[in-house]
C-alpha cells in the first residue's frame, strides 16, 4: 500500500507520542516541587513550547491540516501550567514575567506579520520561521553542555523531554514525508539528530556529579 493511505494513521501516533512529550514536563515540575526550587531549570523551554504550539497551530490552518491542532492546544496548556509551577517556586519571578513579555511581543509581531504577508508567500516564509524557532527550543538544552561537561553528569538535563522528544521528531518526519511538506521534513529530521546526540550524553554521563557519587 502507498505511504498516504497511512497518513491517518502516523498523524494519530505523531499527536499521541507528541502530547506523552508535553506531558514528560510533569516529571520536570514534580523535581522542581520535591526540591523546591527551579535549579537547573529553565524558563524558556515551557515559554518557548507555548509560542511554538501556537504558531505550529497557526500553520496547520495555512496548509488546511485539523490533525495537527489538538497537539497544538494541548501543548498550549500544559506548557502554560508548566510555566506557572515554575513561576510559583522560582526566585526569579521578575525575569520570568520580562521573559513573558519578550516573547509575547516576538511571537505576536510574527503572527501579525503572518496576517499581512503576501498569501503567496506566506506559506513558505513562515514555514522558515517555525522551522529555525523549532530547531532553536530543540537544541536549547545543549546551552548546558558546558555544566554537563564541567560536572561529568546530566543531572541538569530532561531526560524524558529529550526521550519524548526524539520518538515524536521522527513520528513527524515520516508524516512530513507523506504529506511531502519539505518543511515539516527539514524541521523533524534536524530535531531528530539534535535530540539523538543530547541522548548520547547521558550515555557518557552519569545523571550524578561524580563527587556526589562519590559521596554516596
Amino acid at each position: 500500500m502507498p505511504l498516504e493511505d497511512y497518513k491517518g494513521i502516523v498523524g494519530a501516533a505523531a499527536s499521541v507520542v507528541t502530547i506523552a512529550q508535553i506531558f514528560s514536563g510533569v516529571f520536570v515540575c514534580k523535581d522542581i516541587v520535591r526540591k523546591g526550587n527551579t535549579k537547573n531549570v529553565q524558563s524558556a523551554p515551557f515559554i518557548g513550547g507555548i509560542g511554538l504550539s501556537v504558531l505550529f497551530f497557526k500553520y496547520a490552518d495555512l496548509i488546511n491540516d485539523p490533525g495537527m491542532y489538538p497537539v497544538n492546544i494541548v501543548g498550549a496548556v500544559l506548557n502554560i501550567a508548566y510555566l506557572s509551577c515554575f513561576y510559583i517556586y522560582t526566585n526569579e519571578k521578575t525575569d520570568v514575567i520580562k521573559g513573558i513579555l519578550k516573547a509575547s511581543v516576538f511571537f505576536g509581531s510574527i503572527l501579525l506579520y503572518i496576517n499581512l504577508e503576501n498569501p503567496e508567500l506566506v506559506l513558505f516564509r513562515f514555514g522558515i520561521i517555525t522551522t529555525v524557532l523549532m530547531l532553536l527550543l530543540v537544541a536549547s538544552p545543549l546551552a548546558q553542555l558546558g555544566e554537563v561537561i564541567r560536572t561529568e553528569s546530566t543531572e541538569c538535563l530532561p531526560f524524558p523531554m529529550i526521550l519524548m522528544g526524539t520518538i515524536s521528531a521522527f513520528c513527524w518526519l515520516l508524516y512530513g514525508i507523506i504529506l511531502s511538506d519539505a518543511f515539516i521534513q527539514i524541521q523533524n529530521l534536524v530535531a531528530f539528530l539534535l535530540s539523538v546526540a543530547q541522548l548520547s550524553l547521558f550515555v557518557i554521563y552519569p545523571s550524578k556529579p561524580v563527587s556526589e557519587k562519590k559521596k554516596n
